[in-house]
């Protein structure tokens, strides 16, 4: 078995719990639909039905699908969302969940991620999952440094963080493959400071230069980095103020992820933390945009509650 077969099965069997007599509905769009038809291909053989629905690529993370395709969602077992764009934090996928079907987002996967991010060690990670989720359970704030300038601060109290470690048999049950990190919603209106992006940042990639965010009562006021950081102002600025919410704080715990330019794959790379700005509606959080945009932030030092979590990128549980 090669290596894209390999992490398939694993997705189909280990991650969604797939089972023979289910029917599962692989949703993709043409610039992502050479990975979408292994899934589907491999839905034919290892369910009892498989659907494949092609769209249009969608404009930018967090956009709406089309309304037919929402519906064949909430009437699905089993879905796999092997997109261009993101449809994590849109209403589609929300309802779906909330409808009992179990979702894998694959926002702009390739054949060479699956191969390298899907086969991992999921005990590990979940174990790993729970101790952060534990520390941050109770927790009032947080506090990011790095060397590059970093010094960002924001409250938590009373947001519940989240572990995606991939593994959902349950009704309802929502992943990213690859998976691999623990989030949660900081508390609106509470960042304050500045941040650092240093990784890749949204559909942007892997950034030439960083990016200096300046941050003030949870939004982001100001960005300077050239022409890459004018372009993330643009992105952000048609979706209106809501789009610069500070909206998502996350720690990287998959042994096997990289920073590629791929946000799938970044977000999930031990060693970082991401900060996203946009749409928190998804996982407690109160703002509801269509623009959900994450920045890598490579090697930070954490505190929560003035304990250290993470020095210079590594671990401290």
């Amino acid at each position: 078995m090669n290596k894209i077969d390999r992490a398939v099965k694993v997705a189909f069997e280990q991650c969604l719990a797939v089972k023979k007599s289910e029917t599962v509905l692989v949703v993709t769009d043409d610039a992502s639909l050479e990975v979408g038809q292994v899934f589907y291909r491999a839905a034919r053989t290892l369910c009892r039905d498989a659907v494949l629905m092609l769209m249009s690529e969608r404009e930018n993370n967090g956009q709406e699908p089309p309304t037919e395709l929402a519906a064949a969602m909430l009437k699905s077992e089993a879905v796999f969302l092997v997109t261009t764009k993101s449809l994590s934090h849109t209403q589609a996928r929300k309802k779906a969940s909330q409808a009992g079907a179990r979702i894998a987002s694959m926002p702009g996967i390739t054949l060479d991620m699956m191969a390298r991010t899907i086969d991992v060690d999921y005990t590990k990670m979940k174990q790993i999952g729970k101790r952060l989720c534990g520390i941050l359970k109770n927790a009032s704030e947080v506090l990011i440094k790095t060397e590059l300038g970093t010094n960002l601060a924001f409250s938590i109290k009373g947001r519940r963080a989240e572990p995606d470690t991939g593994i959902i048999p349950n009704l309802g049950g929502f992943t990213n493959l690859p998976a691999g990190e623990v989030y949660l919603a900081p508390m609106e209106g509470t960042a304050q400071g500045r941040l650092v992006v240093d990784g890749s940042i949204g559909d942007t990639g892997i950034l030439k230069k960083p990016i200096e965010i300046a941050i003030s009562h949870g939004f982001a006021v100001g960005m300077k980095g050239g022409r890459e950081a004018r372009n993330l102002w643009e992105m952000l600025s048609k979706h209106g103020k809501d789009a610069f919410n500070v909206a998502e704080f996350g720690i990287g715990i998959n042994p096997k992820a990289t920073i590629t330019g791929n946000i799938l794959e970044d977000e999930k790379a031990l060693t970082t933390i991401h900060i996203a700005f946009g749409d928190n509606s998804g996982f407690g959080g109160r703002v509801s945009v269509a623009s959900h945009q994450d920045g890598i932030v490579r090697n930070p030092s954490v505190w929560v509650d003035g304990k250290l979590l993470m020095e210079k990128g590594k671990l401290k549980v």
